[in-house]
């Protein structure tokens, strides 16, 4: 059987990983290509931590929107969406600087598996720092399978996500400590220890699962109000809840709260 495709890209200050299981071709391969340039692009683009950087600059009030690529407002019209939706709990203005990395990673992934996916690959998934956008299968009649760490034991997984056109994330402390704060308050978010959420897109699923994490306790009923996501919550005791739908797509290794 023709092999597929592996790739591994360090860009936005993280790592980008490229599994395609459909069989290689010069368009699949050269998609390949083009989803790989456009990371590096999104990120000469947004990256808040480039003095050069089209968001940076907007930020500092060294240029407007009509300077900036349309992408820019694209992402800026989609934060504005999701801080109404999310009743402020996302926002694009952390700390009242500008600064849409909540969003632009997520954005980003969608449209690289978007750009395989024209191309004939479609059977693919997209890895971006652990938030993932799958499409197709792992094999024939085999879904993707996404395992999702247990915040209180990296060496160990609380459920695995098994689907096929499906988009995964997850907010949390595990990685980085307690970094999200809750822009409402200008405080740190408290009462989870991760929420993962899953559904088709991960450009609403990324910059929810954000939001959610900064509800806290409340992520639950909102989550369970959401047609478009479930979610698998971990509170700060560690104590694991999920919506009803959850179940449908997950394999569960702990015992619901």
């Amino acid at each position: 059987m023709p092999e597929g495709i592996r790739h591994v890209e360090h860009v936005m200050g993280t790592v980008f990983s490229f599994d395609v299981r459909t069989p290689r071709t010069p368009s699949i391969a050269a998609a390949l290509a083009q989803a790989v340039a456009w990371l590096h692009h999104v990120d000469r683009i947004f990256s808040p931590y480039r003095p050069d950087s089209q968001i940076t600059r907007l930020a500092d009030g060294r240029a407007v929107l009509g300077d900036c690529d349309p992408e820019v407002a694209e992402i800026l019209r989609l934060g504005a969406e999701i801080e109404r939706v999310t009743g402020g709990a996302f926002t694009c203005r952390p700390g009242g600087r500008l600064d849409p990395s909540g969003l632009v990673k997520g954005w980003a992934i969608e449209r690289a598996s978007t750009i395989l996916h024209k191309a004939g690959a479609h059977d693919h998934c997209v890895n971006g720092g652990g938030d993932i956008q799958a499409r197709g299968g792992a094999g024939p009649g085999e879904p993707w399978r996404i395992g999702l760490a247990d915040p209180r034991d990296r060496a160990g997984l609380i459920a695995v996500v098994c689907g096929g056109d499906i988009a995964v994330a997850t907010s949390g402390t595990a990685e980085r400590g307690n970094h999200i704060v809750d822009p409402r308050t200008g405080r740190p978010a408290a009462g989870l220890a991760s929420i993962t959420l899953a559904g088709r897109h991960l450009t609403d699923v990324d910059a929810l699962a954000t939001a959610a994490f900064v509800m806290g306790d409340a992520a639950r009923e909102w989550a369970e109000a959401r047609p478009d996501v479930e979610a698998l919550g971990v509170s700060s005791e560690g104590r694991l809840w999920w919506t009803p739908g959850f179940e449908g797509i997950a394999l569960l290794s702990g015992e619901r709260a």
